[in-house]
């Protein structure tokens, strides 16, 4: 059975509460109320979960979106014909989409559903593509694997959600820049 479309209030509604959600959850991460959430909304609890049954379909509806992103852009830059500089570029781009959007350590950990879960580990992939280019055209040390890489841009991501030194994500990722060139 098809399902009937959102009236236009409902769809507003709708609206409202993934806007708030998204800036919510990019200042605060996933630990952020769903109250608090609907107030921000301007509109009752019972209205967010009307659209969204439980956080987590919410935490996937603004998240997996920004983790499909990061695997596209992985995958664009694995092609690119300077891959030290594509793969330092999406090291940068990781660490700007930390600083802006808090909750992206917990979509990377894969809290929420499976669809969110799916998207991370297509991530993983996209990543995996584009170190195994950048290690084949000398870029990246040959000794490190996508869960060695994926451990370093966790630790990164938390660093930046929990210091309030802005220059905290520059001087860990020189650190981790270093130690992925080759020996």
């Amino acid at each position: 059975m098809a399902e009937r479309p959102l009236r236009a209030d409902a769809r507003r509604n709708r609206e409202r509460v993934l806007e708030a959600a998204a800036r919510a959850f990019a200042e605060q991460g996933y630990a952020v109320p769903l109250d608090e959430i609907a107030a921000a909304a301007g509109v009752g609890p019972g209205t967010v979960y009307r659209h969204f049954p439980t956080k987590e379909a919410l935490f996937e509806a603004v998240s997996a979106a920004n983790v499909e992103e990061l695997a596209a852009d992985a995958r664009a830059r694995a092609e690119s014909a300077d891959l030290e500089v594509a793969f330092a570029g999406f090291l940068d781009l990781l660490a700007e989409r930390a600083l802006a959007k808090r909750d992206l350590p917990d979509a990377l950990e894969g809290v929420g559903t499976a669809a969110l879960a799916a998207a991370v580990a297509d991530m993983h992939d996209a990543l995996r593509l584009l170190l195994t280019k950048a290690q084949e055209a000398g870029a990246v040390r040959s000794d490190v694997s996508v869960s060695d890489l994926v451990a370093l841009l966790k630790g990164l991501l938390h660093a930046v959600r929990s210091d309030p030194d802005p220059e905290v994500p520059k001087r860990i990722l020189a650190v981790i820049r270093d130690g992925l060139r080759p020996k």
